[in-house]
């Protein structure tokens, strides 16, 4: 992929208002840290980014884009139905049609299909929550963009239409959030109980998810779900908040060299939560022992 091939797609999108920055060759992995607060419309910055390395792929951060973006992908080995398939029976159920939109075709056969984001409103990635082989990119999410080349092929722009805004029944079905398994503790706000079981340690275990190297997705997967299960199993966090924020991250893996599938990201973080509250984290200090001699203070 040539510099000035990825560089007017990067200004084209951003002319569209949509934010963008770069991933790293050959891969749908960012090229750079703090993406979704780095990612610009700005031409100059954009202009300056791709033409300090060459190979750069495009990504678009659809939170700050004000995006929402279905990523349908194809069947698979399981012989479930792909997701144009399950987004089709959803329509259908609805007696409704979905307007044309911005569409993108994936290298594997995928559909992404690009639609504003109502004002007001605050979505999260999902994965397998509208129908299996769906999922969606929104606030805290990106999208490999058309004009991209990997080497299994390109993001191929199949439809130019400005997105429309997100349906009223999409955006219901997505602010749906699972209800707490009958065993999770009560919920507690993070603001409740201190910086570290705050919302940065959420937001710190699903971005070590987000960015977990090839061959490494279920170890680090893992690894998060036992350390919030551990917050869970504690009183400190509330499991639906642990389970719906971690398979949002898992998302991002979803059609990753390594194969990872909703299935298998959802039984990884059901195990890793049920390990961890079964050896809840310690919120409290031991009491050091007396001093031979001294009074206790």
């Amino acid at each position: 992929m040539t510099t000035d091939h990825a560089l007017n797609w990067a200004l084209h999108l951003a002319s569209r208002g949509w934010a963008v920055f770069p991933l790293a060759p050959g891969t749908k992995r960012p090229a750079i840290r703090a993406w979704e607060h780095r990612a610009t419309t700005d031409p100059g910055r954009i202009k300056g980014c791709w033409y300090a390395g060459a190979g750069f792929g495009i990504g678009i951060a659809t939170g700050p884009s004000r995006l929402v973006v279905l990523d349908l992908d194809p069947a698979d080995t399981a012989g479930r139905p792909d997701g144009a398939g399950g987004l089709a029976a959803l329509t259908a159920a609805r007696g409704v049609q979905l307007a044309a939109t911005f569409t993108v075709a994936t290298p594997r056969g995928g559909t992404h299909l690009y639609y504003r984001s109502p004002q007001g409103v605050r979505l999260r990635n999902t994965a397998g929550t509208l129908a299996p082989r769906i999922d969606t990119r929104a606030e805290g999410g990106y999208v490999v963009a058309p004009g991209t080349i990997l080497p299994g092929g390109g993001y191929e722009l199949v439809d130019d239409t400005d997105p429309p805004e997100l349906p009223a029944w999409l955006v219901q079905a997505l602010s749906e959030r699972p209800a707490a398994a009958l065993s999770a503790p009560a919920e507690r706000s993070c603001t409740d109980v201190g910086g570290y079981v705050g919302a940065a340690r959420v937001t710190g275990e699903c971005d070590k998810v987000r960015h977990a190297p090839s061959g490494r997705h279920n170890a680090v997967l893992c690894r998060a779900a036992y350390a919030l299960g551990q917050l869970v199993g504690a009183g400190l966090l509330a499991h639906a908040t642990a389970r719906a924020e971690l398979v949002a991250a898992g998302g991002f893996l979803i059609g990753a060299d390594c194969g990872c599938t909703a299935t298998e990201i959802t039984r990884v973080i059901d195990a890793g939560l049920t390990a961890g509250a079964a050896n809840p984290r310690r919120t409290t200090p031991r009491t050091s022992p007396t001093s031979p001699g001294r009074d206790a203070a």
